[in-house]
């Protein structure tokens, strides 16, 4: 607004409070009759029970106000320039379609090949396998439109620095396309899977729009450079030329790893994190986080936790569902890894996260460990879960009998929807890593009243890509003039945030190239 001079205040407000009562505290604060305010962060302090509150950092604008004129945010600058060249970017998951709407904004000519489905049948192709239908290895929790972050409730959480900019443009356009408002300034803010199934399409929509275009069920199998360094991306349906190859292949791609490592792109292994997921009953978290049931105003609670086991090796809770439940996440047949979810409203009976031990193999089998070597291990481990039954039923166990060594004779009620039997655990992990999640358990039962309650169930192996690819300083695959690899199957982003991120940087990089 011209002419109008700005406020930046923090108010302390209850869980259930109304548009009415933040308007009226804002007047009683700044002594103004006339204004409009914008949300800038909003955070839940539960530090001091049973005092729980809503902190808000609030803009407000008034012609009443004198002194500083606002005069807007600064915003993420792509400009357009028609360019004669063009790009193809294989996997349309954040980093993936980021880099291509990045891309096309700047004016190349992109193509987008997801070798999965779009999304409205992808969805279909989950239930119908949660309802006993058959297991689709391009179209499940991991593959197809949107990547694995479509079915993981859209945490937009991220502890990458200096991406304020790209972080906004990220964040609008999910709004633009149909995401709630509050994620731009909610301290944990999260999309919802229901609401993805509907924000991605649109997102597609609209990089169509700008003149992109998009294959699906299209699997890149090979790749030829060139003579004039063009790139061939040769598919099991067609094949095409670009003079920009980018592949965003997230971190269950293990077949496109190894093809891009018989071309010669260049991996190294990295630490990455595997454990199990764990569920309580919502109203246990919500009891111990809050000291009563509910909380007017939030939805449900949720919590984050850490340990160093003696025997070094770290412990901690990851990508923490509340009102969620546990999912078959398998990227492939005969493997059997778990993943939570949960929808906007977080109303599920259930809480659930990863309680996961970070590795490195090196230590863990006491030697080098070369790429192949790295992959082929934790793909026995994910098929060994699933010979265990020879199904996508898992394996389960209370943390309690967990922690004493026992196996449990029955498994409480919880969320996963293909069957569960009682296990042994320690018959899964390496000795150090059960040591390791023994420790975190008894660590975490005394930060959390009734975490021992709690049930372990199936693998959770999925944090991270246990290997990342060798880049330049400008994203390039390092030996390469024009191939890229970035998101979580580079091994340098977890999360969507970081890997959305990664695809808008290397979009402006290569439109700084040209």
């Amino acid at each position: 607004m011209e002419n109008t001079g700005y406020k930046e205040i923090e108010l302390k407000l209850p869980t259930d409070y109304s548009e009415h009562d933040l308007r009226k505290k804002i007047e009683k604060e700044l002594h103004v009759s006339k204004f409009s305010y914008e949300i800038l962060k909003k955070s839940l302090d539960a530090r001091f029970k049973p005092s729980i509150f809503w902190l808000l950092r609030i803009r407000v604008l008034s012609k009443e106000f004198k002194g500083s004129i606002f005069t807007g945010d600064p915003q993420l600058e792509i400009p357009y320039q028609k360019r004669n060249k063009n790009a193809v970017v294989v996997g349309s998951g954040p980093a993936g379609f980021f880099a291509a709407f990045a891309l096309i904004k700047a004016g190349f000519g992109v193509t987008l090949i997801e070798k999965g489905p779009q999304v409205n049948r992808r969805f279909k192709d989950i239930v119908e396998f949660e309802q006993g239908g058959a297991f689709k290895s391009s179209s499940n929790y991991c593959h197809g439109e949107g990547g694995a972050g479509t079915f993981s409730d859209g945490k937009l959480t991220s502890r990458t620095k200096n991406i304020v900019l790209e972080k906004n443009f990220v964040f609008d356009s999910f709004v633009a396309s149909g995401a709630p408002e509050e994620i731009k300034y909610l301290a944990m803010p999260h999309i919802g899977s229901d609401n993805l199934r509907y924000v991605i399409p649109n997102l597609r929509k609209k990089f169509e729009s700008l003149g992109g275009k998009m294959f699906f069920d299209t699997k890149v199998t090979d790749l030829k450079i060139l003579k004039n360094d063009q790139v061939e991306v040769i598919t099991e349906n067609q094949d095409f030329l670009c003079d920009y190859l980018i592949f965003a292949p997230g971190h269950s791609s293990y077949d496109t790893y190894r093809m891009l490592y018989r071309k010669g792109v260049i991996f190294r292994n990295k630490p990455f994190a595997i454990g199990v997921r764990v569920e309580h009953p919502q109203e246990l978290i919500n009891r111990a986080q809050w000291l009563s049931p509910k909380l007017p105003g939030v939805k449900a609670a949720e919590y984050k936790l850490t340990y160093q086991a003696t025997n070094g090796l770290p412990v901690y809770s990851f990508c923490m569902c509340p009102g969620g439940k546990v999912v078959p996440s398998a990227p492939e047949a005969r493997q059997s890894i778990v993943n939570g979810v949960s929808d906007y409203s977080r109303n599920s009976p259930f809480a659930n996260s990863a309680n996961v031990v970070g590795v490195d193999l090196n230590k863990i089998l006491k030697k080098e460990v070369g790429f192949e070597e790295s992959l082929r291990w934790l793909e026995t481990l994910e098929q060994k879960v699933f010979d265990i039954d020879n199904s996508f039923r898992i394996p389960a166990c209370t943390i309690k009998d967990f922690t004493e060594g026992k196996v449990p004779a029955t498994i409480p009620e919880n969320s996963y929807p293909l069957g569960f039997f009682p296990y042994d655990f320690s018959q899964l992990f390496p000795s150090g890593i059960i040591e390791a999640l023994k420790e975190g358990f008894v660590d975490f039962s005394r930060k959390i009243r009734g975490y021992e309650t709690g049930v372990m169930l199936g693998l959770e192996s999925k944090t991270s890509s246990p290997v990342q690819v060798v880049r330049d300083e400008h994203r390039r695959c390092e030996g390469f003039k024009n191939i890229f690899i970035i998101g979580e199957g580079s091994g340098y982003t977890g999360g969507i945030v970081s890997s959305a991120v990664d695809g808008v940087k290397l979009g402006m990089e290569i439109s700084g190239m040209v």
